[in-house]
Order: structure tokens, then sequence, then C-alpha cells
């Protein structure tokens, strides 16, 4: 951790909707410039010392998506911009990497992440487009017509990006499944965590928690995923998503997070960059932070944070209990079942995460109180931003002296935690 303090302190987002929504039409730069506009007009005639911005799916109109923002929000250009990814805890690991880079003439950044799975770019296969290359390159007719010839029609066709690892070749439900059936974890009490998931966010939008964590985009104004026509006989009804034959899948449509396009983002900051934003905004202060990695052949892919949030907790001496909010990423139900049973395992700390320490129970009733990535959605590049904001502003709320975890899991067998303290 850096020396000095650093705090987080609530940015603003998109209204997050289904791909193919009302969002469907913004790529992720197009989709993250309001977010950034938004941002930078709370600085009245300052700027962020620099910007860190992230998206998981590659684009070849960009390499340093975050310049790309700055450029198009109209921001000064002057001020230094860099890109990052780690799957879903993109913006989650930028604010890690800007808490890192604070101190000295930097005190204040603005860090976020995007994803338009509307507007995924489909690629060439790598042969064809080695064929077209050399083909460009020809300087001659003759020389045209051979490299013209050495086409192999097996070459030929597109590259479609997935929602898969690419080592496995499994999709994220396909690995969830599996971490469901390794952990027994039942069909209704993931269809429990989805339906109250859904609750909570549709009486957090009634009672105006999202109103100052939200920027209307055209038409869009708020959160188009939320049902509050959700209940647990509907959500019952749904056929398994990943495991349609074996009649064991649990995994649906309802109990999983869908595709969602939405850009989010989140001021990190020392006392002094604190001070240059708008008086009485709600902060807390990033304590300490632990990220983790699984092999994914022989764990579950998204167990990460069972092996990060013991070590944390350790570190620091606490409990389950003694963390007043926890704000766990629900790429799926299964996922937090998961994890949280393996938080409560004391052979599975012992043997697998190597800490001796009995954490206790996990407080269910302190988990997303304003509801998860079921109901919110999880625009990959944006949940870290998302989420941190969410927690941040929950735990200012408390009062001073409350704890929070804020974990995410991401392909590769990665996880990462926040401990926050307001």
């Amino acid at each position: 951790m850096n020396a000095r303090e650093i705090f987080l302190v609530p940015g603003v987002r998109t209204p997050f909707t289904r791909v193919d929504g009302a969002l469907r039409s913004l790529d992720a730069v197009a989709l993250s410039v309001p977010v950034a506009k938004a941002m930078a007009g709370q600085l009245t005639g300052d700027k962020p010392d620099f910007l860190v911005w992230g998206t998981v799916a590659p684009n070849l109109g960009w390499s340093n998506i975050a310049r790309e923002v700055l450029i198009d929000a109209g921001m000064d250009q002057t001020t230094p911009a860099f890109s990052t990814v780690l799957a879903c805890s993109t913006s989650m690991v930028g604010a890690f990497e800007a808490a890192g880079m604070l101190g000295g003439t930097h005190h204040l950044a603005m860090v976020g992440g995007v994803e338009s799975m509307s507007r995924v770019q489909i690629g060439l296969k790598q042969g064809l487009s080695d064929w077209i290359r050399r083909l460009s390159q020809a300087r001659s007719f003759g020389e045209r017509v051979d490299r013209f010839l050495e086409i192999k029609f097996s070459e030929v066709g597109l590259h479609v990006p997935s929602v898969a690892n690419r080592a496995t070749g499994k999709s994220m439900g396909e690995h969830c499944e599996e971490m469901a059936k390794q952990w027994r974890i039942a069909r209704t009490d993931q269809d429990r965590i989805a339906y109250e998931s859904h609750a909570r966010a549709v009486k957090a939008m009634a009672n105006g928690f999202f109103d100052d964590l939200i920027v209307a985009v055209g038409d869009a104004r708020k959160d188009g995923i939320p049902r509050a026509d959700s209940t647990p006989e509907k959500l019952a009804s749904l056929k398994p998503a990943f495991d349609r034959t074996s009649g064991q899948g649990t995994i649906t449509a309802g109990n999983a997070s869908p595709l969602t396009d939405g850009a989010a983002a989140i001021w990190v900051a020392t006392e002094e960059g604190a001070a240059r934003l708008p008086a009485g905004k709600p902060r807390a202060r990033l304590v300490d932070w632990e990220m983790a990695a699984v092999d994914i052949f022989h764990e579950g892919l998204l167990m990460a944070p069972a092996y990060a949030i013991p070590r944390l907790l350790a570190r620091r001496g606490l409990t389950l209990a003694a963390i007043d909010l926890w704000e766990i990423h629900e790429a799926f139900a299964a996922q937090v079942l998961c994890n949280v049973a393996a938080l409560e395992s004391e052979d599975f700390l012992r043997d697998k995460v190597r800490v001796d320490a009995h954490l206790g129970k996990f407080p269910w009733e302190k988990l997303n109180p304003n509801g998860g990535s079921v109901a919110i959605g999880h625009p990959f590049g944006a949940t870290g931003a998302r989420i941190l904001s969410q927690a941040v502003k929950e735990l200012a709320a408390m009062g001073p002296g409350k704890r929070a975890i804020v974990s995410i899991c991401a392909d590769g067998g990665v996880g990462t935690v926040a401990l926050l303290e307001s």
C-alpha cells in the first residue's frame, strides 16, 4: 500500500443496459465519454493528475482507450492517461494501480472502465489476416498472383470473440456449473440470491440511491436490468443455460449476470486530492487490498476471492463478522455461494489457503444491500468502478469506523479484493 492515506470517492456511471438494448449504438469510447465529462465537470478550473481506463473486449481502432476517452471528452490533453485490463476486475485493479502512483505531484486520479458488448468487433482468422497482409505487400502482378494462390481455405473465416476462457475453451457459465457441483450449491439458493439482488436493486432505485451515481446517456436514464416483477417462482421456472443435458444444471439466465453495456468511473485520491473534489462527497479509506489466482485446470475458475479474502482478513486480524458491509460481484449467484462456502470451511482455509484462522459464519444480511451484478448488470471493464463507488456511498452512510470488503472474481482464475473503512 501507499504510505499515504488513500481515499476512494464515488464517481458516476452510465445506466447499465442489456446487450443490444438502449446503448447498443455506442462503442466503448463513445459510451465512456459522458462519464468522463461528468467526472471532469466536478473539478471546476482543475483537472485530475492522471486518468486510468480499461475495457476487456479488444478493438482494432485503438490501443490506449484511456487516451481516446480523454481526448473525445474534451479534457485537458496535458493529462496523462493509460489503459489497464484484468477481465472483470479491470477498473478495480485500475484503482489499485492509481493508489500506488499517488504522492509527490500526483494526488487525484480518475479511474474507470467500460464494456460495449453490443459493439464487440469481429475479426479475421489469423491465417487470413497474414495472407491479406502478404498480398498487399506484393510489388508486381506476378507476385500478387503467387500470393493469391497461397491462400488456404482452412484459414478463411472470421474470429468471433466469445465469453470463454482461452486456455480451457469453456465458458464462464460452464466453469461455474462445475464449481456449483463441486461445492454442492443448490438451485434454490442460487435463485434466492438472484431474487434478493433484484428486489434490493429495485428498492434502491425507488429510493433514489443511484440518482447521484448515474448520468443519463441519450434516452437511457436508469438501469434497464433490475426486474420489479421478479419472483422466486419465475426464477424457478427457467431452464439451465449451460448444462442442459445432465439433469443437474443449476445456472440459468435468471441467476447469472447478463451481458451488459455500460461505463463507470471512480476517484482515487490522497487527502490533498480529495480536497479538490466538491465538498460533502462521501469517501472511504482504501485500507488494504489483495489479489489471488488459482490453477484453472484443477480448481474453480472463479474461486480466487476465496483465497484473497482470508489472506487479507488474517493479515488484519479480522473475521467475517467484523466486516460491516460486503459487496461481492455476482458474476453468478452460484459463484458467490461457492466462495462463501469456502470462506466458512476451516478445512479449505487450512489446507488450501494455508491460513490458520477461523473466520466464522458469513453475515448474509450485510451482502449487496442495494443489489448486485445479477440485477444491475455486468459490463466487464466497468464493474470494478461501479461496485467500489456503490460500496463507498453505502459505507459512508453507516458512519465512521465501519469496514467493507469489496470482492471481484475474474476470468483466468484471478480475484481482487479491497478493504475499505469509513
